[in-house]
């Protein structure tokens, strides 16, 4: 039987959403690369399925597969469309309410301009728990590479990333750093590598080579470990809008063991019909 599905995106990271609550469909690595093809699918960057939640008192839980067919743990963008796809279905209203992702609960609140505001936890730094095998100094990690030795922050969102600040992100060696980056094998699960740009104490450019997905013109998740990277080293405020191909978003994190959290746009697409 043919499948609903919902194609979204928040500031440009695009998202084929599944509602499996109401319809059935078996999802495995070699569908959901199908599905992301942007030539012989549907195209996009990830997969989100819905599912009912195992708490009540989450409005649902999600599951979030890359272009590759491979799981991740966390998505800002995407737990923002998941918002407004709740939102447009009757599901929740104008309160806050939360959702169960991989990596545990978040608390979305809309906003008055149709944005969603995410509290996307407390960022992680311990290196077990990026997880990433090298010491840091001074909170930074040294990374041989082709293009010389490499300066990295590393940080969790339930997810892994590293950091790399440059003085231009329009570098063009930006893809193939991503790639070496992402599935360097210090990352034993792989990252989302990013690339900032710091134009003052409140405002950044952002590039990310996500893994499982290549680059992407927005990772939710990647602009809230930039921020806190970079304001756990001093170079940022609290508040940082955080600007990427795609679009911007707005980070906040006071430090320490705050919550952080993470404004920004979704937009429904178009819905359509796969066939099984």
């Amino acid at each position: 039987m043919p499948v609903i599905f919902h194609k979204m995106h928040g500031a440009g990271n695009d998202f084929v959403l599944l509602d499996l609550r109401h319809q059935d469909f078996d999802l495995d690595a070699q569908r959901a690369a199908m599905i992301a093809d942007r030539r012989r699918g549907i195209g996009c960057d990830q997969i989100l399925i819905l599912r009912e939640a195992l708490d009540r008192k989450n409005a649902a839980r999600y599951e979030i597969w890359n272009s590759d067919g491979s799981l991740a743990g966390q998505c800002g963008n995407g737990a923002r469309c998941i918002g407004l796809y709740l939102q447009r279905s009757g599901d929740i209203g104008n309160a806050a309410f939360s959702l169960e992702s991989p990596s545990g609960r978040i608390t979305l609140d809309p906003c008055t301009d149709g944005e969603f505001e995410v509290s996307m936890g407390v960022p992680e730094f311990e290196p077990a728990n990026v997880p990433i095998t090298l010491s840091p100094r001074d909170d930074l990690y040294q990374l041989d590479s082709p293009w010389g030795l490499l300066e990295l922050g590393a940080a969790s969102m339930g997810n892994p990333h590293a950091l790399l600040v440059m003085e231009d992100v329009n570098d063009s060696e930006i893809p193939e750093k991503g790639a070496y980056i992402s599935t360097h094998p210090v990352f034993p699960e792989g990252c989302n590598a990013g690339f900032a740009q710091i134009e003052n104490r409140g405002e950044i450019r952002l590039r990310v080579y996500e893994r499982g997905a290549g680059e992407t013109l927005a990772c939710g998740s990647g602009a809230c470990a930039a921020v806190a990277i970079l304001r756990r080293s001093g170079r940022v405020d609290d508040v940082v809008n955080v600007l990427l191909p795609g679009g911007h978003l707005v980070i906040k994190w006071p430090g320490s063991w705050q919550q952080l959290t993470m404004k920004g746009p979704a937009k429904y697409v178009f819905k359509g019909k796969l066939n099984g």
